[in-house]
Parts: structure tokens; sequence; C-alpha cells
């Protein structure tokens, strides 16, 4: 599988979450048996999807879902009816949108040229160490592909993303007017909260795991004091630290943070919000000891400006807006289609998943 996955990279690009199955449906996709009669579920265009086909994508998408089956025991027909229909529905719509995207590439003249399918087979060659056209042959016969199939999937994805990039992507733009407006309409997303960074000193109390004795534990506060005593005197926290803290940050002279003081318990955050940087507390008891903390730094809540935060926004906004105008042209490309169904309950599926698609509920199939 490995081997499909850097196969896919090649023409890997960054498509919301149905193309990206799509794609995936693409690669993943075995080759089609040879000229042989079956039942043909639904024609798109003239172009057929056999019931070969459904299998195939629907054994894929399973696996994409990590729903493998026990190879030990057969799953009941319920059990498989009920992943089928988890994953058919999304998958049919899948399905037709690579074949409508597909066809208006090769309306626009798209196609792979050997230049190209060399330059591709180098690199997978290369991304997968293949040195030889020996190991190559059994990489594709372990995946059950033929070096034509291999050449089919990667033109069927060339072409949709060549699709997607000349008929949506390269038509959208943000102007600063739009990139103003999604800033001032998400600007608390784009607030830094403020964060504290400490030093800590901790004395360890040792118990048996029911109860404390008390000279031990008058010890450790004597400890406590002395060491908070040498701190306001002059010595370096950051040493005491490093010297005497029972706490695994001694070995980083006691730092931790940065924290956002929102983070903290209501207790300690009035106590560290009273501090200025370098103050000590008071010795202060923990359920296992003794702690010193000393405020390291400290910086204030404030709200990135629009020009630091323009690149974010700017590829939020163009994110928003390839969703919407990818999800508008397979629309179109769908109501112009001639979808003709040949099998009833397949049909039912497809509308269900469409429903699903424009209700934003559903999911690309490998993220489940």
């Amino acid at each position: 599988m490995l081997f499909l996955k850097a196969l896919f990279m090649q023409f890997q690009v960054r498509a919301h979450a149905a193309l990206a199955l799509l794609l995936l449906a693409v690669v993943f996709s075995a080759s089609v048996a040879g000229e042989v009669i079956e039942q043909v579920l639904v024609k798109v265009n003239g172009e057929i999807f056999t019931k070969t086909d459904l299998e195939e994508r629907q054994v894929q998408a399973l696996r994409q879902m990590g729903q493998q089956l026990d190879p030990k025991t057969d799953p009941s027909d319920a059990q498989l009816r009920k992943m089928l229909d988890q994953v058919t529905p999304q998958l049919m719509v899948n399905v037709v949108d690579e074949m409508l995207l597909v066809q208006r590439g090769r309306e626009l003249g798209y196609k792979m040229g050997d230049d190209q399918f060399k330059s591709v087979l180098e690199s997978i060659k290369k991304d997968n160490k293949i040195d030889s056209e020996e190991q190559f042959q059994a990489a594709l016969k372990q995946e059950n592909m033929t070096l034509s199939d291999l050449r089919r999937n990667l033109e069927r994805t060339m072409i949709i993303q060549r699709v997607q990039q000349n008929e949506v992507i390269g038509k959208i733009g943000v102007d600063d007017e739009e990139a103003r407006k999604y800033y001032d309409e998400h600007k608390s997303e784009f607030a830094k909260p403020q964060t504290i960074t400490l030093r800590e000193i901790f004395i360890n109390v040792p118990t048996d795991g029911a109860n404390i004795n008390v000279g031990v534990d008058e010890q450790a506060r004597a400890r406590a004091d002395d060491i908070r005593k040498r701190a306001l005197a002059g010595e370096s926290f950051e040493k005491l630290a490093a010297d005497l803290s029972d706490a695994p940050s001694r070995t980083n002279a006691g730092l931790i943070g940065p924290l956002s003081l929102s983070d903290l318990s209501p207790d300690l955050r009035t106590l560290i919000g009273a501090m200025k940087v370098g103050d000590v507390t008071e010795v202060l008891r923990s359920q296992k000891g003794y702690q010193l903390l000393k405020l390291e730094s400290m910086t204030q809540a404030e709200v990135v400006p629009f020009e630091q935060a323009r690149d974010e926004i700017s590829n939020r906004v163009f994110t928003d807006k390839r969703k919407q105008e990818f999800d508008k042209y397979l629309e179109k490309l769908r109501t112009e289609a001639i979808i003709e169904w040949k099998n009833a309950e397949l049909k039912r599926a497809y509308e269900i998943g469409l429903e699903q698609v424009k209700s934003g509920a559903a999911q690309a199939l490998s993220s489940q």
C-alpha cells in the first residue's frame, strides 16, 4: 500500500475532503477486468459503472475506514450491510463526480504525455527505493495492477487536478476588502492570551501512601523556608532549583512554561496575577510536598494586528472560497449530466450521499 500512497503523492493537491477522497478513489481503484459482459449500475454521460467497479470501490472504502474484515470469521450479513450502508452513499457521489471531472478534462484536451508519465514513474521508484525493473514489476503485481492500469489511474488523477486548478482555483482571488471583513468577524481567533513563564523549586515529603510523618513534613518545610530565604538574599533561583529541587524540572533549572494564565487554577491565577516579574512566592503546600514559584516573565494578552495576520487570513478565505466554488462547479456538472440509473437501490444511496454533501454531514471515508 505504501507504493500506491507514493503514487498518489505525485499528484496530491490542497483540496477539500470530497476532492481528496475522489482522488484517492482514482488511484486505489483496481483495474477493470477484460472485455466481459457484466451488470451495469449507472451510466454517466454514456460512461458505464458496473457491479464489479462498485464492489472494488466498496472494499477500498472499507479499508480506508480501517474496517478490515476478520479473515478468520465471515461477517454476518447484517454487519456487512451496515458497513456498506455507511460507505456507499458518499462513495457513489464521489464516483459520479470523478467521472464528470475526468469527462470534462478530456473535453478540454487534458492527457498525460509519455514524458510526464516517465517522470512520475522515476519519482515513484526513487521514493520507494526501487532500483530495478524486476522490483517495480513485483510491486505492481502485489497491487494487482499492470503498467497500463497505473498509467490510466495516474492520468485520471492528473486530469481531475488540472480541471480543479484551471476551472476553479485559477479563478479565485482574495482582495483586501474580503480579508479585512474576515478579520473583523473572526478577531477573537487572532487573539494571543496572556502567558507566564515560571521557575519552581519543589521539596518532596516522603510518605507511605497512607500517613504523613509529622517530623519528616516539618523538615521538608524548614528546608523550603531556608531555600526561599537564600533566594530572597540574592542567590540564583535557577541554581537553587538545579541543585536542590526534587521536581523533574530541575534539569531545566526549574523552568515551566510559557503557560496561558487562563489555564491555571483560580487560586494560582490570583496569586500569580498579583506578582511582578522576579517575585518569589511564599512556600506553598502541595499534595506531595512544598513548592516555591518565581515569576520569570509575563506577556500581555493582545490581538494580532491585521497586517501580521494577512497571510493566514488570505489562506483561510481562499480555502473557504475554493470549497464553495468547487462545490458549485460539481453541482453544475451534475445538473448538466445525463445520469441513467440501472439500479434503484444505488440511485437512492447516491441521493442520500448528495443530501449529506449539501448538509455538510459528509466525511472523507479515509478519515473515519
